[in-house]
């Protein structure tokens, strides 16, 4: 065999093995199931994230490997942003999202208010941290939400960890007991400023009760064959023109029976008689179903909106000694954004106008996710 070059032979026996591998821990069924729930996570998890950044995420075409927390720190030694992530209802077992520290970096940014990627010497601090945390937990949520769609029942979760390092350095015996794990690798593009890869690792036996959790639901969505043949012959049954009495040898022999009247001689049987089924009309109108989703019926909600000029605190004796006259130094200087706040939440900095006698606010600035994480920090 050649030192530099491989043969194609060699290769495809490369690509057998590594395929053989695959199969001697899950099946073409399991792979297709793993690979289409993540496909469905992740997709909402995209959602979830362009509305964060302003900007088209896609994350789609999910491969499903085998491997061993041996082979991922050899594989992966750079620094890496981990979410780990526990299923504490409707599943149990943890998962990790794992983002490369390039992108990492391209969110924090995004969020911050940038315009695309930062220059090579801007550093994962502990602020830009925190935003790339707000912004994969709202992805995990998402993907919990649909998940739970999928599963046909309640998924949850517990507040996620984030960590930054390589992978090299990560005990993955906190996610899993066992040497294998599952690898789900996905391509993910942010608008046109990354073409990169992202990936969830979860432990062998958790992606198998996912499947088997998958299954489930289908089975129980689908219902029972049987009752599903029987259902439509008594619906062929009461559509079908009903058919002309022919009297059998028993009635024959009541008829003829004395002292024994019947029903059936008092009530002759006519055979020109439609029998039809009894229809009643409704008893309200249908409305025609909106297009729109839940959040229509939220938009009558009336919200108070305060604008506040600054605050101040005084000890109560310069309370008492207020009156006409008296002036109040707020902490705002001159000409600086007021607060615009809705329901005793931060949602926007403006400033004073003046709108036919009225006063009034022009928008300047709206505060941004990383600004809200600081506040509850």
């Amino acid at each position: 065999m050649d030192d530099k070059l491989l043969s194609q032979e060699e290769i495809d026996a490369l690509l057998k093995a590594g395929a053989e591998d695959n199969h001697q821990y899950l099946d073409d069924l399991e792979i297709d199931a793993l690979g289409e729930i993540g496909n469905i996570a992740m997709g909402s998890a995209a959602t979830a994230l362009s509305m964060l950044l302003g900007q088209e995420v896609k994350i789609t075409t999910p491969t499903v490997t085998v491997t061993t927390e041996k082979e991922l720190k050899e594989k992966y030694p750079y620094p890496y942003v981990l979410l780990e992530v526990s299923y504490v209802q409707g599943l149990e077992g943890t998962n990790l999202l794992v983002v490369q520290e390039k992108d990492a970096l391209l969110i924090s940014e995004l969020m911050m208010g940038g315009g695309g990627m930062p220059d090579t010497t801007v550093q994962l601090d502990e602020m830009r941290l925190s935003a790339v945390g707000e912004a994969m937990n709202q992805m995990m949520g998402s993907s919990a939400t649909a998940i739970s769609t999928v599963f046909n029942k309640k998924i949850g979760i517990s507040p996620p960890n984030i960590h930054y390092t390589s992978l090299a350095d990560t005990d993955f015996t906190a996610v899993s007991k066992s040497e294998h794990l599952v690898q789900i690798s996905f391509a993910m593009n942010i608008g046109t400023l990354a073409d990169s890869q992202i990936m969830q690792i979860l432990p062998l036996d958790f992606a198998k009760e996912m499947v088997k959790t998958l299954i489930g639901s289908m089975a129980t969505t689908s219902g029972s064959p049987e009752d599903s043949g029987q259902s439509q012959e008594m619906v062929s049954a009461a559509s079908a023109p009903p058919m002309p009495s022919v009297p059998s040898l028993n009635e024959k022999q009541f008829a003829a029976a004395p002292n024994q009247p019947s029903e059936q001689a008092a009530t002759p049987i006519s055979a020109n008689k439609v029998v039809k089924p009894v229809a009643f009309a409704p008893l309200a109108a249908e409305q025609p179903s909106s297009p729109g989703t839940n959040l229509d019926l939220l938009l009558d909600i009336p919200l108070e909106v305060t604008v506040e000029l600054g605050r101040t605190q005084r000890l109560i004796k310069d309370v008492l000694e207020l009156g006409i006259g008296s002036v109040i130094e707020l902490d705002k200087l001159a000409g600086e954004p007021v607060d615009v706040v809705v329901n005793g939440k931060l949602v926007a900095r403006g400033e004073v106008v003046v709108i036919d006698e009225n006063f009034g606010v022009r928008i300047t600035d709206i505060i941004t996710p990383v600004e809200r994480v600081r506040q509850l920090q």
